[in-house]
């Protein structure tokens, strides 16, 4: 070993694929000078030599695109900064369908990239032909070509990447293999190391950066961080020189599992087939470098097969290489960035599901700002690290998941598509109660949850469409039940984090935009900021006791929640945070008719006197004991009631036995029900990177409550300058479409904004949207006197528009 090590750094990355060698770069673009990367084996060894290199600009939210662009961008400019060539070449790309409903998903992206900025066209299959003259037109049903998309070379891209990180004073190491990380009070220490000549040391360091790809697990491990991600065996061929090819774009055909890459005279032919095949489930070789898996053309074949049909000079060309190599996985398909909730200044960036080189740029560059501003610095909750659940470390789950997520990368996106694989993980107290009701079931964060309820002579499962789905009707029943008697609905997957301790009240003063001081008994609805005023947590939390408090939060959200929790709190307080999710079951009961229906298993007093609204009370009910509090996501007079988990079995038979009228009802109800009322959603509506005022929520944030919280000065200073943008709620004028989110909005003709959110409001009579729309400088009366119209697949469609919620404004029906 010729390269001393350092003793100590302010931060050490662990891995040195595209990732690693990108945050080197950012972090020293912000001045970070003291970095080392260290590479157990040489850099681009693990995953990134053999990438495909799409650059694909479009992603599935704002935030991913934005990200993809400025790799783009990036990539274009690093050979001038470096003297290393990315073979970046903007060749455009082309997407076709060979399904209607593949269409339709298409048509929907085309909408979505131009609310995104993205330049875009649809295709008929004449133009498609013009595009790719190779393609077989049989079955194709149009397409859609973004122009800027392209490709590069990986290996390349890294080298260029190291060699600017480098060049600002970052020390890149290869032949290094991280052997330990050493962690005391929630804080990483110090990385260990073992060199390839036996010789071993120790790093000090104020941060530890996990982009070991495909070993990002096992080196989470190191330090009890979860990082899900599993290795699966990825495929495709490249061709021997085709004789007189030209430059093509890139093709996908996704309804064949296949995407197509032309370059220097070949063809890469690359797949995502349905069931993938996990690899290094007994861990990854130790001598695994720059490696290929033995060959499987019996799995591939079928792939092949059916690219030969649609692109026939393949049938006359040889293949080159037949390449088989793993790339990292993860659950939901959605990389791993941020800040590890166990241990804060241990960081991830892994688990790029196969779109690694078009991603890592702007991922390198958003967890360099992060570091280095302390806050997320734009919406990145689609992949903060912190959305993971601690048992999707599971291997065998995370070895099952695996079959699937690679395979829906190119399936069908449909809005209500639920995992088939690894399910059944989580389950309510009462889950077997309402699968005897009916109930079909969807998964969020490993709990299965009743979504809807079938007839009994209806399949009880999902028929995904773009259009109303097979449960439309069941929807529309279930939401009367809300609207017009009483319903119930099972919310036991939400969080609940106790907060306990002398110092609570103070403690949560200070995270909490609303005023903690409140009797026992008070449930206040408030949300937790950052310095720049916007959303990081929107919450109820009840004061139980003089020293106890329940945070309830979304069911996606407690690991992140309490890890916001924790890095706030000072050394020297006395608060005892605790996960009691599994503790108490939590049945809603909503409706006009909930109070009759609590009124008859529950000697309790429901009235308005004795029960306000905001508040939480002790109750007997059937033969047990529960807690309700009456607060409301459904916009109705209702109770959440939380029941020990070994009673909830019971009080829900006692409810049903009662028969009192109250009817099952699904989450999707829930959803359909929030948002004709207009109440936000967590992740969509309102993220970090939205204001709460801009939200529309300054009347949860108590500005002269105690205590100086987190963000009241942003929160100030926005009321004094005025509002950038606003959230408004719409309605489509065409009762069949559907809204589901990224549908851009245009204001008098012009994309000013997208949905954030939408679902089917049965009590409206049509889709219903949130979606921000800039003001500055203008008045709500301003905003309301244009005109509004939603683009759905390529169609404009008029939209009504609201600043106050169109289904019950005043908010009366909650204190009925």
């Amino acid at each position: 070993m010729t390269q001393a090590i350092p003793a100590s750094a302010r931060a050490v990355i662990i891995g040195g694929g595209v990732i690693g060698c990108s945050v080197a770069y950012h972090l020293t673009r912000l001045g970070w000078t003291d970095v080392v990367l260290l590479e157990r084996k040489r850099l681009t060894s693990g995953t990134t030599w053999h990438a495909a290199g799409l650059i694909a600009q479009l992603r599935s939210s704002a935030t991913a695109t934005r990200l993809a662009k400025y790799s783009a961008d990036l990539y274009a400019r690093l050979e001038a900064e470096t003297g290393v060539a990315t073979g970046l070449r903007q060749c455009g790309s082309v997407s076709v369908a060979l399904t209607a409903a593949r269409q339709e998903e298409l048509l929907r992206n085309a909408s979505m990239a131009r609310a995104f900025g993205v330049e875009v066209a649809e295709l008929s299959p004449a133009e498609v032909a013009e595009k790719y003259p190779a393609l077989n037109l049989d079955g194709v049903q149009g397409g859609v070509w973004l122009p800027l998309d392209g490709q590069g070379d990986p290996a390349n891209i890294a080298l260029a990447l190291a060699r600017g990180a480098r060049q600002r004073g970052a020390q890149i190491i290869e032949g290094i293999r991280v052997t330990g990380i050493d962690v005391a009070s929630r804080t990483a220490r110090a990385v260990t190391w073992q060199a390839e000549t036996g010789e071993a040391g120790r790093i000090d360091a104020d941060h530890v950066i996990n982009c070991a790809g495909m070993w990002a697990h096992e080196v989470g491990r190191m330090a009890g961080v979860n990082v899900p991600l599993h290795a699966c065996e990825h495929f495709y061929i490249v061709t021997e020189a085709i004789p007189g090819l030209t430059r093509l774009p890139v093709l996908r055909v996704p309804d064949e599992c296949a995407y197509y890459k032309e370059d220097a005279g070949k063809i890469l032919l690359g797949a995502f087939e349905p069931r993938a095949k996990p690899w290094g489930m007994d861990g990854i070789p130790e001598t695994f470098e720059f490696d290929q898996l033995p060959e499987d053309f019996d799995h591939f074949e079928p792939i092949l097969a059916k690219a030969i049909e649609r692109v026939p000079m393949l049938a006359e060309a040889g293949i080159h290489t037949f390449f088989n190599g793993p790339e990292s996985f993860t659950p939901d398909d959605a990389y791993h960035l941020g800040p590890s909730p166990e241990v804060p200044n241990l960081w991830v960036a892994a688990g790029f599901n196969s779109i690694g080189i078009q991603s890592a740029g702007g991922a390198g560059m958003a967890l360099a700002q992060w570091m280095d501003d302390a806050e997320m610095p734009f919406d990145l909750m689609d992949v903060d690290i912190a959305r993971n659940q601690t048992f999707q470390r599971n291997r065998r789950y995370l070895r099952e998941r695996a079959t699937e997520s690679l395979g829906l990368l190119y399936a069908d996106h449909w809005p209500f598509r639920q995992k088939e694989t690894a399910r059944g993980i989580r389950r309510s107290p009462f889950h077997d109660q309402l699968a005897d009701l009916g109930a079909v079931f969807g998964e969020l964060a490993g709990w299965e949850r009743a979504n809807w309820f079938a007839a009994d002579d209806q399949p009880r499962a999902y028929d995904d469409t773009w259009g109303k789905p097979n449960w439309f009707a069941n929807a529309a029943r279930e939401h009367a039940h809300i609207r017009e008697g009483c319903g119930f609905y099972d919310m036991s997957s939400f969080g609940k984090i106790k907060i306990d301790g002398r110092q609570a009240e103070a403690f949560l003063n200070r995270l909490c935009g609303g005023n903690l001081s409140v009797e026992t008994g008070r449930i206040v609805y408030t949300q937790m900021l950052n310095s720049r005023g916007g959303v990081e947590a929107d919450v109820t939390v009840t004061r139980l006791s003089e020293h106890s408090f329940l945070m309830v939060t979304p069911a996606a959200t407690p690991v992140r929640d309490m890890a916001w929790l924790r890095r706030h709190m000072e050394p020297d307080e006395a608060i005892f945070l605790t996960d009691v999710t599994a503790g108490e079951a939590v049945l809603a009961v909503m409706g006009p008719g909930s109070r009759a229906a609590l009124r008859a298993i529950s000697p309790a007093d429901f009235s308005n006197d004795a029960f306000p609204f905001g508040t939480a009370r002790d109750i007997d009910i059937g033969m047990g004991i529960a807690r309700a509090h009456r607060v409301s996501y459904v916009g109705e007079l209702g109770w959440e009631v939380y029941v020990p988990s070994d009673m909830a079995a019971h009080v829900l038979d006692t409810l049903i036995w009662a028969d009192t009228g109250a009817r099952p009802v699904g989450l999707h109800t829930m959803d359909s029900c929030r948002i004709e009322r207009a109440f936000r959603h967590m992740g969509h509506d309102i993220t970090p990177a939205d204001h709460v005022l801009e939200a529309g929520l300054g009347f949860a944030v108590k500005t002269d409550a105690p205590g100086d919280f987190i963000g009241r000065e942003a929160v100030l200073r926005r009321r004094e300058e005025g509002l950038r943008r606003r959230l408004f709620q719409f309605r489509l004028h065409d009762p069949d479409a559907m809204l589901y989110h990224n549908e851009p909005i245009l204001r008098d003709g012009h994309i000013v904004g997208h949905i954030c959110s939408g679902a089917y409001g049965h009590s409206l009579g049509a889709a219903i949207g949130l979606g921000y729309v800039p003001c500055a400088g203008e008045s709500v009366g301003d905003c309301l006197a244009s005109t509004y119209q939603i683009e759905v697949a390529g169609r404009r469609i008029g939209a009504d528009v609201s600043f106050r919620p169109m289904y019950d404004p005043t908010g009366a029906r909650l204190r009925m």
